[in-house]
């Protein structure tokens, strides 16, 4: 059975130390402490008399001031680790913790999950050719050296990186190791630790580059471990769930996040808030209990995107320059189609190309795969066609020697839509409004990743409301949009009251229309 030595760095919360500290020991586990050296004397004294009758609790022999993207942060880590090996024979697995962290899953199920499958767990990727590094420097990370602290001594920071890029004082990565990046929480099996101790002490000029490398937390144990353990014992992965916020800041989590955290596929969790006192207490429980089940649905960070990308909508500035292309031409007309069901508007389509003959297209700007002829690659990503729309339509205008066009368009891209009217063309926008029962609004809600099989019934009922909600907020962003020609058909309408505006949007014949609408399956799901 599987023990595990945590490697916990702390720096603030004392109290909370130890309260960590006896719960992950208490289920047989051990820990080591660095307690950084900045903090105050007084709090790591409070720790220590508390912990030290705790044969399962180690601290590290030396405590250094650590700074966030400083070589302190490895070294405060290798310390926790030389202890925790030297102090904990039996442990199996060393696993990294701040004093943010919280299991959210029980002991028995992290002990059984770790003897399942004979690996190590270390997000790591390749760090030239991986994309990351979202923002910042990114190879001046690894071939200048970094002497002052980038958030304490700004000025000198890049005073010094200005001067070394002047004067070409640069450096390489040591020639046998291929340089990774990703999360510093990892989980190692002790044969990996022992590797890693072992190449620190033998390899001095590898610890010398690592010294004066930027934010190396987050490629020391990464470039390691991949230069000393075989690919095929090793999983790209952290076994600590963890968000962040499109500023970068981590998500924290609240007393109402248990349901959530308790069903995602890892083993801990950060941030948790310091005021989720309640939540916290729920998950120290959660470690100590035996036959907990686990039912994994791994929805968090798809759920997270959804509602927080939610009132972002429509909140941009004037567009950019490549937006702004010339007119699809006076002489044309656009109709597009917008239904929250595809389906309904792919069937809707593909009976008006049948009737009328007219050109028509699916959901170019949201399915990679609808069908398109070579337009000299313009067509070729959902982000050149959205970035280049009006150059594209033009082009499928020419190409079908056309002057009417349609296509189908989502209802949330209503910018896309205000685009198209903003031109010069002559634009059309059909609205089919479809009914959404719960059961289609799970389903929805599965295809787009919100929810899983596996998803417990009352996270789906908090979710239901939302999501229908949503559907109903596009609808009313369009309506106040105030779009000239817009015109809608109805599920719940009969044939006689869509024939009307479907004749009027596309211009044809009542019986024609009637054909199309009559279509006895087209609003099935």
């Amino acid at each position: 059975m599987a023990k595990i030595a945590y490697i916990l760095l702390c720096h603030k919360d004392p109290l909370g130390v130890i309260a960590q500290a006896q719960r992950l020991t208490a289920a047989g586990d051990y820990i080591a402490i660095h307690f950084d050296a900045r903090a105050k004397p007084s709090d790591f004294e409070m720790i220590r008399s508390q912990l030290s009758a705790n044969p399962h609790v180690a601290f590290s022999r030396r405590r250094v001031k650590c700074g966030w993207g400083a070589w302190s942060l490895v070294e405060a880590t290798l310390l926790a680790v030389e202890v925790a090996e030297q102090s904990f024979p039996r442990a199996t697995h060393f696993y990294m913790l701040s004093g943010d962290c919280m299991p959210i899953k029980s002991a028995e199920f992290a002990h059984q999950f770790l003897d399942d499958a004979d690996l190590d767990y270390i997000e790591s990727v390749d760090f030239f050719n991986s994309d990351w590094i979202k923002t910042g420097i990114k190879e001046e990370r690894l071939i200048y050296r970094h002497f002052f602290n980038e958030r304490t001594h700004k000025t000198l920071f890049y005073a010094s990186l200005r001067w070394q890029k002047y004067f070409n004082l640069t450096r390489r990565v040591p020639a046998d190791i291929q340089m990774q990046i990703g999360s510093q929480w990892w989980c190692l099996r002790r044969r990996t630790i022992e590797a890693v101790l072992n190449f620190c002490a033998k390899r001095r000029d590898v610890m010398r580059f690592f010294r004066t490398t930027w934010i190396p937390d987050e490629t020391f144990f990464q470039t390691l471990v991949r230069h000393l353990v075989p690919e095929t014992e090793i999983r790209a992965r952290t076994l600590t769930f963890l968000m962040f916020t499109d500023y970068g800041m981590p998500v924290n989590f609240h007393n109402d996040h248990y349901d959530l955290l308790h069903s995602q596929d890892f083993l801990f969790a950060r941030k948790i808030s310091p005021d989720a006192k309640a939540l916290k207490e729920r998950l120290g429980k959660l470690y100590a209990a035996k036959g907990e089940k686990f039912v994994i649905s791994n929805e968090g960070r798809s759920l997270f995107q959804f509602l927080s990308g939610r009132g972002r909508i429509g909140r941009r500035f004037a567009p950019r320059f490549w937006e702004t292309e010339s007119s699809l031409g006076r002489e044309r007309t656009l109709m597009m189609v917008t239904c929250k069901k595809w389906h309904v508007a792919k069937r809707l389509v593909e009976r008006m190309r049948q009737v009328t003959n007219l050109p028509a297209l699916d959901y170019l700007f949201n399915e990679a795969s609808t069908p398109l002829p070579d337009l000299g690659g313009i067509q070729s990503t959902l982000e050149k066609r959205t970035r280049h729309r009006r150059a594209l339509m033009r082009m499928l205008f020419d190409y079908w020697q056309t002057d009417k066009l349609i296509v189908c368009i989502d209802p949330g891209n209503v910018d896309l839509m205000q685009d198209f009217y903003n031109d010069k063309a002559k634009v059309r926008l059909l609205e089919v409004e479809c009914d959404f029962s719960d059961d289609y609004l799970i389903g929805h809600a599965m295809r787009v990743g919100l929810a899983t099989r596996t998803t417990p019934r009352e996270t789906i009922e908090r979710l239901l409301p939302t999501i229908r909600y949503d559907v109903r907020f596009e609808g009313d962003r369009i309506r106040d949009a105030g779009f000239a020609n817009l015109l809608r058909i109805r599920q719940s309408a009969s044939i006689d009251e869509n024939t009307v505006p479907l004749a009027e949007f596309l211009d044809i014949p009542v019986d024609k229309a009637r054909e199309i609408v009559g279509t006895d399956y087209l609003f099935v799901d």
